[in-house]
């Protein structure tokens, strides 16, 4: 692609071909072969793969009422994916402490990454319910609620243990609606855990930056998930780009 005529386009207008054409990459993801060329769980080899597999069917397409579906697929997937080596642990229905207007209350992530050593967590998930509930849900507030209480809670333990707190910290997170996610870096500011705290509205922005993977059927993204090779070769190298961010 280094001869490609190449012309100026704005970032709403790019697709793969401006990747190629400025030889733009995402890592490969680091899983069995058999994940990437095989559609069903029936196909693998590898228990961790069929169960993995199985657990996806569930999430993309989940009983009447039912609540762990996404939750036991993503806690498998990490795992799977190296997400969860021997410091950290990943816990479900974790509740964060969160100091808001002047009281204590609890922000709740489906799935969260934790640092067995420190109790930070690194990573959270939040499943959107859009599909099991009539209620409106807001699953991007509820995770950016889970890493503001996040970055309060280390701050909380560095002072007890007389160190510096952090002033900044890029929290890592992902919503998933069946297996279908999207990935956001949220900045979380001590003015901005600090006007949570006391109910004050912060003088600076804070901007999250989104990433929704590109998919060949993007109509479709919802209910096909990581169903269609294809679409799972790109989802799980999206979930490798993100590794890098966790724990930084």
């Amino acid at each position: 692609m280094a001869n490609f005529l190449r012309t100026a386009k704005s970032g709403t207008r790019w697709s793969l071909l401006e990747l190629h054409a400025y030889n733009i990459t995402f890592p490969q993801p680091t899983v069995a072969r058999e994940l990437l060329d095989n559609l069903a769980a029936k196909d693998m080899k590898n228990d961790a793969n069929y169960k993995l597999l199985y657990y996806m069917d569930l999430a993309n397409d989940p009983a009447p009422g039912e609540e762990s579906a996404v939750v036991d697929f993503t806690t498998h997937l990490l795992t799977l994916l190296d997400y969860v080596p021997r410091t950290r642990i990943a816990r479900t229905h974790k509740d964060i402490p969160l100091s808001i207007c002047g009281q204590d209350r609890y922000a709740k992530t489906d799935v969260c990454i934790v640092d067995s050593d420190s109790d930070d967590a690194l990573l959270l998930i939040q499943e959107d319910k859009a599909r099991k509930t009539r209620r409106p849900k807001d699953p991007e507030a509820q995770l950016i609620a889970g890493a503001i209480a996040a970055f309060q809670g280390h701050n909380y333990r560095t002072r007890y243990y007389k160190r510096d707190p952090i002033v900044h910290k890029m929290i890592p997170g992902i919503t998933l609606l069946g297996t279908s996610p999207m990935f956001y870096k949220i900045p979380v500011t001590t003015q901005l855990a600090q006007c949570v705290e006391l109910g004050l509205y912060p003088s600076e922005p804070t901007i999250v930056h989104t990433h929704l993977p590109e998919l060949a059927r993007p109509s479709r993204r919802w209910c096909e998930g990581m169903k269609p090779l294809d679409n799972r070769a790109i989802i799980l190298s999206c979930f490798e780009a993100l590794k890098k961010f966790v724990n930084q």
